[in-house]
């Protein structure tokens, strides 16, 4: 099943083209990585699938539904860019954040408020950070606030996943933790995932496809036949050379 089906995608903005006649689909249980140079419309490819951005020209598909027809957004968890950057001094427990990913039909949460609150335990517990769910945001680490997050985004049980470089400013042990993480929500509870990252080398055996993208899609392959210097140079527009550790 196609979750994600984009063709001919154009997205211009006082005569600047920012996505430029984009093709590609995401099938259900994929793990896929969009990488690219800053500026090259990574986000806004997010932002317009998500039917955050307006203008554009093309067709999208989310379930095989037209986006201007999709309904059923609890279907998709999503993760932006500098997620953990908010305010210290607001009064919200880890519990109630995680609580908010549950409420996209407020009726219908009071009337399974007993399974609800179930739902959002196991998550806390799978995140492993049910020591924290009495403690303030405010008072986490910048890893910590990463998971409740992630918790936030998987607590109306979605089937698609998307992140947007939500490991910025995290240090490297606590990235390898996120993206462990990630690769057992896509294995063991077959979510899709699509995740924005420059960190293309670290997850290179947990993806199975690659999207590069600078304004139009420059390749869109399995990882072994993106990971050489000749794309990397169209991609990112320098002279690269790939060294393996």
């Amino acid at each position: 099943m196609r979750i994600i089906e984009v063709k001919n995608l154009n997205y211009i903005i006082n005569g600047i083209s920012i996505l430029k006649d984009i093709s590609f689909h995401i099938n259900a249980g994929d793990y896929t990585a969009v990488v690219g140079p800053n500026g090259g419309g990574k986000t806004t490819l997010i932002n317009t699938i998500l039917g955050l951005k307006k203008g554009w020209t093309g067709e999208i598909k989310l379930f095989n539904q037209k986006l201007e027809d999709f309904k059923e957004w609890q279907k998709i968890g999503y993760v932006p860019q500098r997620v953990i950057e908010f305010d210290q001094k607001f009064p919200i427990t880890v519990f109630e954040t995680v609580k908010l990913g549950r409420m996209y039909n407020f009726k219908k949460f009071w009337r399974n408020h007993t399974k609800d609150i179930k739902t959002i335990n196991d998550i806390i517990e799978a995140l492993g950070i049910s020591d924290l769910k009495n403690k303030l945001i405010g008072e986490l680490s910048g890893g910590q606030k990463q998971r409740v997050m992630i918790a936030r985004a998987l607590a109306s049980e979605p089937e698609l996943l998307l992140l947007d470089e939500p490991n910025t400013g995290i240090d490297n042990e606590t990235q390898q933790e996120f993206y462990n993480i990630l690769k057992r929500l896509n294995k063991e509870q077959k979510i899709t995932i699509i995740f924005i990252t420059h960190d293309i080398g670290v997850i290179e055996d947990s993806i199975n496809s690659i999207i590069s993208i600078n304004k139009e899609i420059l390749k869109s392959d399995q990882p072994r036949t993106i990971f050489n210097c000749q794309v990397m140079r169209e991609v990112y527009g320098i002279e690269s050379h790939l060294h393996y550790h």
